[in-house]
């Protein structure tokens, strides 16, 4: 299920950005250790990551080596509680 989860979290978040005008680089990251950050956002003035959950009670953690990297990175978790405020808000989540 959590494949699942993040490609339709993904694919209605594009389609939400476009929709609102909004342009941003789209990534993942991954570290050969296999550690990794689902979706990231950059625009020229921030730099978010967001990690999802399928399960809420399910521990989200964002790698320290992200946030050693990227110290200014804004990192959210998403899950079936709080997933219409990803989809729905511009980049200020």
């Amino acid at each position: 299920m959590g494949p699942l989860w993040e490609n339709f979290l993904i694919s209605e978040r594009v389609k939400s950005l476009s929709h609102l005008g909004i342009n941003v680089d789209k990534y993942f990251w991954r570290t050969t250790q296999q550690q990794e950050i689902d979706y990231i956002e950059e625009s020229p003035q921030s730099l978010s990551a967001w990690e999802f959950k399928w399960n809420p009670k399910a521990k989200a953690r964002i790698p320290k080596m992200f946030t050693k990297a990227y110290p200014e990175a804004r990192c959210f978790v998403v899950t079936p509680d709080n997933f219409e405020d990803f989809l729905t808000t511009g980049r200020d989540e």
